[in-house]
């Protein structure tokens, strides 16, 4: 089986080890994976932000770049959930049919939970309001976690509340999303565990910023990142 790896903005300029991580797990499952160069934006903050003119040429590049494949995977709940919901809004079916959050092929596709992975950690699970509420990745990346060699999962308190990042809604409403934040942190910290993971970099940006600035001994960490991780080449 071949894929394309849609990389996404935020993994390409700030988070590259969570694609090197994508690839990594794909190819140790079987996987061959080609990353189509003219990818770039998928116009998801535009389209968020109002700018509907803004964003079609972006859809039209995308779809564009990922023409020919059978399945197009990203590492990211937020932009699966662009492609997939909003896509059609702009007469792009074919891409939207084609596009799979990193969690749900893995489960749904490769049909495998246990991708032998090793992560010798507590970890608690943040899911994302667009892989949670638009996508509807539901157990999946738990049933991935829980299966994961050495790791202990924790529930998190608050687990269905966004963490107030939001894209642009950070920025416009910045008071109102590092509140939301502080909330998120409070709850992670209260597991105890040492990794709080999700599977939206963007996400894990914000509650992340937060856990840093508070000197506290938790990290975020793409689910990813925790699935690629082995006994031979272990993560941390």
């Amino acid at each position: 089986m071949r894929v394309a790896l849609f990389v996404t903005c935020v993994n390409d300029a700030v988070y590259p080890a969570t694609g090197i991580a994508t690839v990594r797990l794909l190819e140790r499952l079987g996987v061959a994976v080609d990353f189509p160069a003219a990818q770039t934006c998928c116009g998801q903050p535009q389209f968020n932000t109002g700018y509907r003119r803004e964003t079609e040429p972006l859809v039209r590049r995308t779809a564009r770049a990922f023409e020919g494949y059978e399945y197009v995977v990203t590492p990211s709940a937020s932009c699966a959930a662009m492609v997939r919901e909003h896509y059609p809004k702009f007469g792009e079916t074919a891409l939207p049919a084609r596009t799979y959050e990193l969690t749900e092929f893995l489960v749904d596709v490769l049909g495998v939970t246990d991708v032998g992975a090793y992560f010798p950690h507590t970890v608690t699970y943040h899911p994302s309001c667009h892989g949670l509420r638009l996508l509807g990745l539901g157990e999946r990346p738990r049933r991935l976690l829980e299966a994961v060699k050495g790791l202990e999962l924790r529930e998190l308190p608050g687990a269905d509340e966004c963490c107030g990042f939001g894209g642009t809604f950070a920025v416009k409403n910045s008071a109102v999303s590092a509140a939301m934040g502080q909330d998120k942190v409070r709850n992670a910290l209260s597991t105890g565990a040492d990794v709080l993971c999700g599977a939206d970099n963007s996400c894990l940006m914000h509650i992340g910023g937060i856990l840093r600035r508070q000197d506290a001994p938790q990290r975020a960490l793409h689910i990813a990142d925790i699935l690629a991780s082995t006994e031979e080449e272990p993560l941390l």
